[in-house]
């Protein structure tokens, strides 16, 4: 005799248990992992669906990676809070729910005042199966030629414009913050030299730290 198909109904939202928060289709959430010692997984919910009696709620996961579940790992410009958005799909059960989390784009990230523990950015597709990033190509700043990693302090030459990590330019984080005022290698003259060793005070002063697109490099 033939099983008879179960039949699913799509809802709207859906509660959390733990929480009482409400989620709906477009969100993002936290789940819990398989093992305790591995941190929640992100996912952004595409999907809520239910038995017909409303029971048995599961939710079609699309999942973020992070730089170290993906092929070529984690790399030194990945922030600390950086997930790809990735073609993985799957239904997961709605009990595995932890709460829910904000992905920003990257731009958005980069402005935030505070990082909260559920605050994560993407600014990267990912393929699962072949390793492949969209886009392919980013900005990379600093002698380093390195993409912008938003957990790093960077400095602005006043010339060029362009942006530099104290390390590479021979300079601790605590001089750089106490600029007013800075030239690279490619921009300094005796007198700008000197204009920046003067202006080397104790006073704190806000660094500068943007996303200026300087030129592009295959990731």
């Amino acid at each position: 005799m033939a099983k008879t198909r179960t039949t699913r109904k799509t809802l709207d939202s859906y509660t959390i248990k733990s929480t009482n928060k409400i989620i709906k289709p477009g969100d993002c959430v936290l789940m819990r992992p398989a093992h305790s010692s591995k941190p929640s997984y992100v996912a952004k919910v595409e999907k809520i669906e239910s038995d017909a009696r409303g029971g048995n709620v599961k939710v079609l996961a699309r999942w973020y990676y992070r730089p170290e579940e993906s092929i070529g790992g984690r790399r030194q410009f990945h922030g600390s809070k950086e997930v790809f958005l990735s073609d993985h799909r799957d239904f997961q059960s709605a009990d595995t729910i932890e709460g829910k989390c904000t992905v920003h784009s990257f731009k958005s990230y980069t402005k935030l005042d505070a990082v909260g523990n559920d605050d994560y950015f993407c600014r990267f597709e990912y393929n699962s199966v072949t390793g492949a990033f969209v886009p392919d190509r980013v900005a990379v700043y600093c002698k380093c030629e390195m993409p912008y990693n938003p957990d790093d302090l960077m400095v602005q030459c006043d010339g060029c414009a362009d942006w530099f990590h104290p390390a590479c330019i021979e300079m601790t984080p605590e001089e750089a913050k106490q600029m007013e005022h800075f030239y690279c290698g490619n921009c300094s003259t005796e007198e700008q030299k000197l204009l920046q060793n003067a202006h080397a005070t104790s006073r704190h002063t806000d660094t500068k730290v943007g996303t200026k697109r300087r030129r592009r490099n295959q990731i």
